[in-house]
């Protein structure tokens, strides 16, 4: 039985590459981990404080939907991008690209955004966790230019389930970490209620980022993590929660 999962609408995705996004629905976690309504949920986070055997479980679920067992990253929001061709086995990063047919690259998150990139030829593909401290760092730079490194030219992205704009309240040190960035899009709106606080936009931000680096093709975005309990975990909602992962390979 296949696992609930994300609907993608990637128009530039490659057809010999494959994605998968997963969300809190169809696994065996109990709450705080569960599906939100009472039955299993899909947690993939070893760190979070389920029990590892029931995580076990729900990987061992997701393992059935992939060709090879996933890059399971240590990410600890900063930049570093591993080359999972000679990295297979858990490491601290948080993006990896690869030219390996069938290694999935992995992001796991519960409101930072995972972005997931392509080359259009299919020769490189890339995956990253862009919360707000990975992004002003230059994650997304990193991993583009990782990619490039192994010969990827046209680079296509899609910007998974996060932390939405209309829910991501900051203070005045996230709003200053972009300040030197110069965008067309309105990243951070001042809140009149609260003065020093501001309602910061992730998908605006990784699309700014991205364009620095000359990708410019970009879909998703438009999935909440925090207005949609009924199928994605938070960590700003509800602090104790699971993790859900964001897929993508190269089919063989």
């Amino acid at each position: 039985m296949s696992l609930p999962t994300v609907a993608i609408d990637w128009p530039d995705l490659p057809t010999t590459v494959a994605v998968l996004s997963t969300t809190r629905q169809g696994g065996v976690s109990r709450a705080p981990y569960d599906d939100g309504a009472g039955s299993g949920g899909l947690n993939l986070g070893t760190h979070v404080g389920d029990a590892a055997d029931v995580v076990a479980r729900n990987r061992a679920l997701l393992r059935q939907q992939l060709p090879s067992e996933p890059i399971w990253l240590s990410q600890v929001h900063g930049t570093r991008v591993i080359h999972a061709d000679r990295n297979p086995t858990f490491i601290e990063a948080d993006a990896c690209v690869t030219m390996q047919a069938e290694q999935v690259c992995t992001i796991m998150t519960a409101d930072c955004m995972p972005v997931l990139l392509a080359d259009s030829r299919a020769r490189v593909v890339g995956a990253a966790h862009a919360g707000w401290r990975g992004l002003a760092d230059g994650v997304l730079q990193a991993t583009v230019n990782a990619m490039r490194e192994r010969g990827a030219d046209h680079i296509v992205a899609w910007l998974g389930p996060g932390i939405g704009p209309q829910a991501f309240e900051v203070g005045q040190d996230v709003q200053q970490a972009f300040a030197s960035w110069k965008t067309e899009y309105p990243a951070f709106k001042a809140l009149d209620s609260a003065p020093g606080k501001f309602l910061a936009d992730l998908p605006a931000l990784a699309k700014v980022a991205l364009a620095s680096v000359g990708v410019t093709s970009v879909a998703g975005g438009e999935h909440c993590t925090v207005s949609d309990p009924a199928r994605f975990y938070s960590f700003r909602r509800d602090r104790t929660t699971g993790r859900m992962a964001s897929m993508i390979w190269i089919k063989r």
